[in-house]
């Protein structure tokens, strides 16, 4: 097991429950490539990294949505035009950092494979955090066209889990 760093801070009452909170980190941080977590709660945060990675203090993250570009006016000469495939796919990506699963249970039905029709709103996997299940629910709808990670593996903030033909 790789050497751990962790720091973090909160009040006295809630010692044990920060220190639940740490442990988890290192287990997940363990069963994960990344090389730091960092977990805010209140004015407390918690940063967890591999050793020599060392995590500069940070202030909290705020996501905005990625830019859209705007398509090219028709008839431009040399302009590159993405694979249709690739154009009309749209991603489900992971909202957090933790380890995927496809089915509710061990044995049990996938929620999504390839070929299932999905509607927004719809489960389409769980990925669990810190011991949590959380079910990831589809964004947009339309048919799986292909499923960008295994079962039971390590998943990043914004990883790509699924791409879906909204016109499938």
């Amino acid at each position: 097991m790789p050497k751990q760093m962790a720091k973090g801070a909160g009040s006295s009452t809630s010692a044990p429950r920060d220190l639940d909170i740490l442990r988890e980190m290192v287990e997940l941080l363990d069963s994960s490539s990344a090389l730091t977590l960092s977990y805010q709660r209140g004015d407390a945060t918690f940063e967890v990294s591999r050793a020599g990675h060392a995590a500069a203090p940070s202030a909290p993250v705020q996501y905005a949505a990625a830019p859209v570009a705007a398509p090219a006016p028709a008839g431009t000469a040399g302009a590159i035009a993405p694979t249709p495939a690739a154009s009309t796919l749209k991603e489900i990506k992971s909202p957090m950092v933790g380890t995927y699963y496809g089915a509710p249970e061990p044995g049990a039905a996938p929620y999504a494979k390839i070929g299932t029709r999905v509607a927004p709103g719809k489960v389409v996997c769980i990925i669990e955090a810190m011991k949590i299940m959380n079910e990831i629910e589809a964004e947009v709808g339309g048919v799986i066209k292909e499923i960008c990670v295994e079962d039971a593996s390590p998943v990043e903030f914004g990883q790509v889990l699924f791409r879906v033909d909204p016109n499938g």
